[in-house]
């Protein structure tokens, strides 16, 4: 029958493998779509047909905009993927820990005069040990999550944060919130 275009594959299997890679990429536009819905579903608090409505026409554009958002790397495999969501939900309360600790260190800021003493606004310049631009935008947004704290600039791996304090630049360089989200994304750069 002869080879099929020059990559040496023959008619029906060039076939089968542009359909399973299809109905693989399909299949992940429906994940994403599902887990955006409930979502939905959850904070909306609405089950009547209008709410239901705009939560699906709103998690379709969603979907369609953010394909390569959630799950960037799809090469990866079920276990490693299994891994990364379980790191993420311990991720979760780590970070709020560290959004509580920082609220009240921004409150003695704010309320007392030893606070009102301790305020030094500066730009913190420091290098990251990650790689991929999802797991800096993870670490951006932490950090400017944490109150105090707020990215203004990534180019490359350096990071400019602007903070309000001694306390909260020595927090940041200890690297404890890129040590969470390396872990989370990224194990293979830890030391």
């Amino acid at each position: 029958m002869g080879k099929f275009f020059s990559f040496g594959v023959a008619p029906n299997e060039k076939c089968l493998f542009l359909c399973n890679l299809i109905f693989l990429f399909t299949l992940y536009l429906l994940v994403v779509f599902i887990l955006l819905f409930l979502n939905w579903i959850v904070l909306s608090g609405k089950f009547d047909a209008f709410h239901l409505g705009l939560g699906v026409v709103s998690c379709v554009v969603v979907t369609w905009l953010s394909q390569d958002l959630l799950f960037y790397d799809r090469k990866m495999g079920f276990v490693e993927r299994t891994r990364q969501v379980f790191a993420f939900l311990r991720y979760i309360p780590w970070i709020i820990w560290e959004v509580v600790k920082a609220n009240l260190h921004v409150l003695k800021l704010a309320t007392t005069s030893k606070g009102y003493e301790e305020i030094s606004p500066r730009v913190v310049t420091f290098k990251t040990i990650l790689k991929t631009d999802f797991a800096k935008f993870v670490l951006a947004n932490s950090i400017t999550l944490t109150p105090g704290t707020i990215t203004m600039l990534i180019r490359g791996k350096v990071f400019h944060v602007h903070t309000m304090s001694q306390f909260l630049e020595d927090d940041l360089l200890t690297g404890s919130i890129e040590k969470k989200v390396a872990e989370v994304f990224e194990p293979d750069v830890l030391p």
